[in-house]
């Protein structure tokens, strides 16, 4: 099998594929295209059980429409905050509950950890998403919920070999549960995750993926 030319994520981020401009630009809370319909709950139910003080990160944000909508249901006190590498087009500030942070979420790191944390359909434009999920699974809360769209399809070997079996299988050894049918990775935490995978590269010309959009594959080797 020939092997990819593999980029590192810094280099990642700056092609076309990673660096989109519509990424949940307009998936909002509830409805036909929504966060509710993607992750199969409703996100501000599930925080308004957290209270008095819910705390919800999205990861790959895109707009944030999602956590200005969940804004006006819950309390004052409530934190909500979106990662993305594009960040808002829209000049209409958020919410005072809201912060939309403008950063990769290759290195992005929180001060406080959070109740809720997803990332919807996000991951598949990450380079090391391994990497990400193993890091994400620290930043819950006692009980806090993690949430994230996986395709197992686009974790390859440095080959190009598939490592999807493998990865998920690692995945839930520390504690991680996947539903193929929803392509809907879960975890209850916090916990240390360690994976025995070490992130090589990615690929953004893997080619449409099972949205039938573009997206990354990230490569592997074992570590150790």
């Amino acid at each position: 099998m020939t092997s990819p030319d593999l980029l590192p994520d810094h280099r990642l981020e700056l092609t076309s594929v990673v660096a989109n401009s519509t990424m949940n630009r307009e998936r909002g809370l509830t409805g036909a295209n929504s966060y509710t319909r993607e992750l199969g709950f409703d996100p501000a139910d599930h925080l308004l059980s957290r209270a008095p003080e819910p705390r919800w990160l999205d990861l790959c944000s895109g707009e944030g429409l999602a956590l200005r909508e969940a804004a006006g249901r819950l309390p004052a006190t409530a934190r909500l905050t979106g990662v993305d590498l594009v960040g808002p087009l829209a000049v209409a500030p958020p919410p005072p509950t809201v912060d939309l942070v403008t950063a990769s979420v290759a290195d992005w790191e929180p001060v406080a950890p959070y109740d809720l944390v997803t990332c919807v359909h996000g991951l598949h434009y990450v380079g090391d998403r391994l990497g990400l999920l193993a890091r994400a699974a620290g930043w819950l809360r006692p009980g806090g919920l993690l949430v994230a769209h996986l395709d197992p399809a686009a974790i390859r070997w440095a080959d190009g070999a598939p490592a999807g079996r493998f990865a998920l299988a690692a995945l839930r050894a520390e504690g991680f549960a996947y539903s193929a049918r929803h392509h809907r990775l879960t975890l209850t935490g916090p916990r240390a995750v360690r994976l025995p995978l070490h992130y090589v590269g990615a690929d953004p010309d893997a080619g449409p993926n099972y949205t039938g959009q573009p997206g990354v594959a990230a490569h592997y080797r074992r570590a150790g």
